[in-house]
């Protein structure tokens, strides 16, 4: 079980999402450091097949994503390897994924990161040593269906400030 009282001493299970470029991985491992959670990189579970399809600039379809999602899942409910909680850097771009995500780990929170499509462009563009390729954000953009308001359990955080202030406006919108 999965609880998401966080930092007042119950277990946190926190995902990160939104497309690539975003900053998933910088604000989840900040989110991390900043509540004492474990750190997982969603990028790292993929099975090589994915990477392999994403460095051809070949987007991934839900059949691809399935296995990824449930290693995630697995990963998000594992309460006896991470007894504090994890903050999980995944793009959870469909309701449908989160539904997955949600069911593995129940009581799981997320923070959307949102940002102009120019700005996330911008940001790809300057990165390096990742197999993620610039081509493939307009296939992320189309894919993401952004949270519903019934989605009570997401909490959005804006991009367009420093690294440092989406991190603590993400803490702080998780303690609220």
């Amino acid at each position: 079980m999965t609880r998401s009282d966080g930092p007042s001493g119950a277990r946190l299970a926190v995902i990160v999402m939104g497309v690539s470029g975003c900053g998933k991985s910088t604000v989840a491992a900040g989110i991390a450091g900043r509540l004492g959670l474990h750190f997982v990189d969603g990028d790292g579970l993929h099975p090589e097949a994915n990477v392999a399809r994403m460095r051809a600039g070949i987007p991934l379809e839900d059949a691809d994503r399935w296995p990824w999602l449930d290693r995630i899942g697995a990963c998000l409910a594992d309460a006896e390897r991470w007894p504090r909680g994890l903050a999980v850097a995944c793009s959870a771009l469909r309701r449908i994924y989160r539904d997955r995500l949600r069911a593995a780990a129940p009581g799981v929170r997320f923070v959307f990161l949102d940002g102009a499509p120019e700005v996330i462009a911008g940001r790809i563009a300057q990165r390096s040593g990742h197999y993620m390729p610039p081509t493939l954000l307009a296939s992320q953009l189309r894919t993401l269906e952004r949270p519903g308001p019934d989605e009570r359990d997401v909490q959005r955080v804006a991009i367009d400030a420093p690294a440092a202030t989406v991190i603590e406006q993400s803490v702080l919108s998780l303690r609220s």
